[in-house]
């Protein structure tokens, strides 16, 4: 049995919930949302509606129709980014984001000349809010900012961040790919104008599902345009939410699936989640630091962080680190870069890239063992 420690990717194994309900989504009302009046085809609209108001709950969003569904993260990024971002605007982002936001917004930069700034984190991933405001602008529209990196496993403090923001009326948007479902996130409270969250990772669902939270403030250009099931008479692309963002036939069973995600997390509570997955990490962290060929990243133990740790073996490459702990281990880890080149140079690790352990809600004590006695032996044969 494979140990799987490479949920900052994909969670798994999902609850038995989300398999079940997937299941009975195909089998019973398998049918298209708002596209019809019949029975199977009301029911799937009301899941997806059920859906949208348990992410509301999750994440203290007051209209649930401003949450549109999306293929995952990126997807709502790119919603998020191109349809805000305006020719001759300012926008921040930090040294640690991942590509899904800094390819898009230098997408904007050479097609628009839109302006950039880099906040510089420490080697540990963290920034404050003073460095965002000083890199204010008077035509700064919009801060990017990851709640917690992919790499290094940071939590930013985006709720002091958002107050920089409301403060001097710049929106701003926050990626949540590593943090919805296991750190609390509360929209209003945080002043958060667009949030961007994947359904594959911390809210247990299946891949293909995400969505973005835009702020009733906001009108965004839609990304696409075409079948919405609503106004099919007009030309114009439907201006209600959500059905402005959501053109063409949505994931249906995947967000079936990603509902009972929601309901098991609800269940467990987020804090809980965290907190076991707190444990684990230190677990982890500590038994990597006792290692004398290994050097970890991000955070000491001790301090907050996400699931994720970062780690080389010194005199090896981190690709074979993690293709000797699946063949010869069977522990299911990532190495690389981790589509956050960005990060990478923060932390130092440009040349080598890293290996990143993962450990998730299902993980056991017994697997992060595993994994540290593993790299110990992988150690000693260098």
């Amino acid at each position: 049995m494979v140990i799987y420690l490479d949920n900052a990717a994909t969670t798994w194994p999902k609850p038995k919930s989300v398999t079940e309900a997937m299941m009975e989504c195909m089998e019973l009302y398998g049918a298209n949302p708002g596209r019809g009046g019949h029975r199977m085809s009301v029911q799937a609209s009301r899941i997806l509606f059920e859906t949208r108001v348990n992410l509301a709950k999750l994440f203290h969003i007051q209209n649930p129709n401003d949450i549109a569904f999306a293929l995952n993260t990126t997807a709502a990024l790119n919603l998020a980014i191109r349809g805000f971002v305006k020719k001759g605007d300012h926008v921040i982002l930090t040294s640690v984001e991942h590509n899904s936001v800094r390819r898009p917004i230098e997408y904007l930069r050479r097609t628009m000349g839109v302006q950039i700034t880099y906040v510089n984190a420490d080697k540990q991933g963290n920034v404050t809010p003073k460095q965002v405001e000083e890199a204010l602008r008077p035509n700064t529209s919009l801060v990017v900012v990851n709640h917690s990196s992919n790499l290094l496993g940071t939590i930013l403090p985006v709720g002091e961040i958002g107050e920089v923001c409301r403060k001097h009326h710049v929106k701003l948007l926050v990626d949540a790919a590593q943090s919805a479902g296991t750190i609390l996130i509360d929209v209003e409270a945080m002043s958060i104008d667009m949030l961007a969250f994947p359904g594959h990772k911390g809210l247990l669902g299946p891949q293909g599902t995400g969505g973005l939270y835009v702020h009733p403030s906001i009108e965004l250009e839609p990304f696409m345009l075409g079948g919405t099931g609503s106004q099919s008479e007009s030309i114009e692309q439907p201006s209600i939410r959500p059905d402005k963002y959501e053109s063409g036939t949505q994931n249906t069973v995947g967000i079936a699936g990603l509902n009972a995600g929601l309901k098991y997390i609800q269940n467990e509570g987020v804090q809980n989640i965290h907190n076991k997955e707190w444990l684990l990490t230190q677990r982890l962290l500590e038994g990597l630091e006792r290692i004398d060929k290994v050097r970890t990243y991000g955070p000491p133990p001790g301090m907050n962080r996400t699931a994720i740790v970062a780690f080389n073996i010194q005199g090896i490459d981190s690709a074979r680190v993690a293709y000797m702990l699946d063949r010869h281990y069977d522990i299911a880890v990532r190495a690389g870069y981790h589509c956050t080149p960005l990060a990478h140079e923060t932390a130092g690790t440009s040349e080598l890239g890293a290996v990143r352990a993962s450990p998730g809600y299902f993980t056991t004590d017994d697997e992060i063992d595993a994994l540290i006695a593993a790299v110990q032996e992988i150690s000693r044969h260098i």
